[in-house]
């Protein structure tokens, strides 16, 4: 099977990194996630190792004890519009919510930045976990939306978006100077959308680029995130934590797909992988290391509370048994918070244990690039994924994974040693999505490249 597949590979930009303490390494950038050239450095290093995206991860609510990463860092369509000028081929995936943002102006950023990239926008849609993120936008915490409303709000948001990318037929732009004819008004076309949650007219301002819309990426492993997968997600980010979970997820999302009338190659899932590649197993195992001892106890709590709602843990004894947190956490991070609590559950865990894990999670995918590249075939052979996100789980991560591991990836035929073409659809083997409004005259989906 996975002679007739093309792994597919992105990587995550995490500034100063996605746990407590990595920003005490001596190694790191302390100000990375405010660092143009930081960005600027791992885009090239991305897009030299071939990998088919970068991927910029968004939040919209802070306090005190939020991961260091998260208090001051690049808005992900302004810094994805940057790195579109010092790249050619890679894609650039940004976090936006639909729980608070407007149909109408998303598309158009988005729109914008494919433009700008000439094809290589991706969309990650989050709903916003955070019950603080309501008191941002006007709204008390009470109002902020359940987890299943969310859902059905990100529903329609997709909808509507991708209807505003389909404003302008193709070949709409005529430019013709001569007869003084800018466009076609025939190919101009009003969405004239109203809904449960959102009434927009259009059309939008924006061409469709020649990926026809931007990539919608969607991040959530709850029922209600595969269900919304299936129906409207090109890409699936998700966090196994092992091949039997990857296994049945994929399965699963795959499955969706097919009862929503798609074909499941047009849903590809791409677990995140923290990964530490050493020269040796012990090299990596020294390296882990290192990052593990800066993390205080105080801190793994703190970051273990935000996936509860920032519950403060630090009110139950460190060496006792996981507390029971009743359904604490369901209208949050409800896919992630069911794990903790099950896993802490099946292992007697302590507390301690619980949130030390939690905020330096000692992946399979740290040891000898061999070991790394071995895992991600098996994985991938064994149809755990389409493709990978890589999450640098230190310093420098990111350059070793592109200059050990790919290679080796390489020269098993898996992975790509030059680009395919040069948008994100295109190199990720994605159909472009042929205009609504001209889909009766065209009749099918066009493969990038081959029409």
């Amino acid at each position: 099977m996975a002679g007739s597949r093309k792994l597919r590979l992105g990587t995550v930009i995490h500034g100063v990194g996605g746990g407590t303490a990595q920003w005490r390494h001596p190694q790191a950038l302390s100000d990375a996630s405010v660092n143009i050239d930081f960005y600027k450095e791992q885009a090239r290093k991305a897009e030299e190792g071939k990998l088919d995206f970068l991927f910029i991860a968004d939040g919209l609510y802070i306090n005190e004890k939020s991961i260091p990463h998260f208090l001051n860092r690049f808005e992900p369509i302004t810094i994805l519009s940057a790195l579109g000028s010092v790249t050619s081929h890679l894609g650039l995936v940004g976090t936006v919510s639909t729980s608070y943002s407007e149909p109408f102006t998303i598309a158009r950023q988005f729109a914008s930045l494919d433009q700008i990239s000439r094809g290589r926008a991706g969309w990650n849609v989050v709903t916003s976990p955070l019950e603080g993120s309501a008191l941002n936008y006007g709204k008390t915490v009470e109002q902020h939306p359940t987890h299943e409303e969310r859902y059905r709000i990100a529903e329609e948001f997709i909808q509507v978006a991708k209807g505003l990318w389909d404003s302008w037929e193709d070949d709409a732009f005529v430019r013709d100077k001569e007869k003084g004819v800018f466009f076609e008004p025939a190919k101009l076309h009003t969405l004239n959308h109203t809904g449960t949650y959102f009434s927009v007219k259009g059309p939008l301002n924006v061409a469709r680029s020649k990926q026809g819309h931007p990539v919608v990426f969607q991040a959530g492993s709850s029922e209600n995130g595969k269900d919304l997968a299936g129906k409207s997600a090109d890409a699936v980010y998700t966090a196994p934590e092992t091949l039997d979970d990857a296994q049945n997820f994929y399965r699963d999302v795959k499955q969706r797909a097919v009862a929503n009338g798609r074909a499941p190659e047009e849903v590809l899932i791409f677990p995140g992988i923290t990964v530490i590649v050493g020269e040796t197993e012990e090299d990596a195992e020294r390296i882990y290391n290192e990052v593990a001892a800066l993390v205080s106890i105080d801190s793994a709590l703190d970051y273990l509370g935000r996936f509860f709602e920032h519950h403060d843990f630090s009110q139950y004894p460190l060496d006792e048994p996981f507390p029971d947190l009743g359904e604490l956490g369901q209208n949050s991070f409800q896919s992630t918070t069911n794990l903790i609590k099950r896993t802490a559950q099946e292992e007697n865990l302590t507390l301690r244990q619980v949130a030390l894990r939690s905020v330096t999670p000692r992946s399979p995918f740290i040891g000898s690039a061999e070991k790394v590249a071995d895992l991600i075939q098996e994985w991938f052979a064994g149809e755990g994924a389409d493709g990978f996100v890589i999450r640098p789980g230190a310093p420098g991560a990111l350059h070793q994974f592109v200059d050990l591991v790919v290679p080796l990836l390489q020269s098993r035929g898996l992975f790509r040693t030059e680009y395919e073409h040069d948008t994100l659809r295109g190199n990720l083997g994605l159909p472009v999505p042929v205009n609504r409004y001209s889909l009766e005259s065209s009749g099918t989906l066009q493969l990038q490249g081959e029409g």
